[in-house]
């Protein structure tokens, strides 16, 4: 047994993952936008049954309680990967980056998303066994995550001070060597070249944009189970699914105006629960429920809401 699995476990998840990131990186990267829309959502419903196929084979060859915790880790770390996913919107459409570069590097981000959150999940179970008040430290910061979670607005269109340094250094008119990536940029009306190693600093953002979100997001998955393989597992197969599930949204992500709100209640009901877990305690169906719950309730509502201004606009036009 390593880190609560045996050796097996571990070396097959990794097989796995690694078939995974084959495939989409040499097949998934197609060109035309409507193909490559489809195919986003094509892959990331077959990643969420690939999902809901571990924890069915956890329950099989484990325990009813970690293929729970399993599919409740999972499902908080992807509603949670939203939130970050109008992040990347923005810093790509501010960049101007075309969607084969934005597919190459979301690529990179979740080759760096996997080594990170391994990690801190290592990190945050060694802690949370030595130091029993880690966890009130944990609650306090997925409460603090809640409340700005909520003041958010997510489609500002608003680049970062980082984005915007970004751009106004690495986008230039300069002569085409064969090391640069010719970039066009929509809306302007020249072609401009972006060299490999300001690429690279836009991997950087993304990084970083992912160490900010992971920093959430891991006590989170931590207040609901304390396993390291259950929880590496969840939090990868979230990640697995961030970059088709980006392409899959990416023309549709005002529509889900409202669902930070629903985020921000479940990170709030999360740091309740590791706050509380010394007097109460919560069962995982419970939270389960909740989850899903509450995830229900802010994608319809975001729906309604987004029909209802679409209505108003149009009446608006028509007169």
């Amino acid at each position: 047994m390593i880190a609560g699995a045996p050796l097996s476990y571990w070396f097959g998840f990794h097989a796995l993952v690694v078939v995974l990131l084959a495939i989409d990186l040499f097949f998934l990267g197609h060109k035309n936008e409507k193909i490559a829309r489809r195919m986003a959502w094509g892959w990331t419903i077959f990643l969420f049954c690939l999902a809901s196929g571990f924890a069915f084979w956890l329950l099989r060859v484990d325990s009813h309680q970690h293929a729970l915790e399993f599919f409740s880790s999972y499902l908080i770390e992807s509603s949670l990967s939203v939130d970050n996913l109008f992040v990347f919107l923005i810093m790509f459409r501010s960049l101007g980056l075309s969607r084969d570069q934005q597919h190459r590097v979301l690529l990179w981000g979740v080759g760096g998303a996997i080594i990170m959150r391994a990690l801190f999940i290592a990190a945050g179970v060694s802690l949370l066994a030595h130091f029993a008040w880690i966890e009130d430290i944990f609650g306090l910061i997925l409460l603090i995550a809640a409340v700005r979670i909520m003041r958010h607005e997510p489609a500002t269109g608003k680049p970062s001070k980082l984005v915007q340094w970004i751009q106004s250094g690495s986008l230039k008119r300069v002569p085409a060597k064969s090391e640069e990536l010719e970039l066009p940029v929509a809306g302007l009306p020249h072609r401009l070249l972006l060299s490999p190693s300001r690429f690279l600093l836009i991997i950087l953002a993304v990084e970083a944009t992912d160490l900010v979100f992971a920093l959430d997001s891991i006590p989170a998955v931590l207040a609901i189970t304390r396993d390291p393989f259950i929880a590496y597992t969840s939090n990868i197969f979230a990640v697995l699914g961030l970059r088709s599930l980006f392409f899959a949204l990416s023309g549709m992500m005002d529509r889900f105006r409202l669902l930070h709100y629903g985020l921000g209640l479940i990170l709030g009901f999360v740091a309740l629960k590791m706050l509380m877990a010394r007097w109460i305690h919560v069962n995982v169906v419970v939270s389960l429920v909740v989850i899903l719950g509450i995830l229900g309730i802010f994608i319809i509502a975001s729906l309604i809401d987004d029909k209802r201004r679409r209505t108003s606009a149009a009446q608006a036009g028509n007169s």
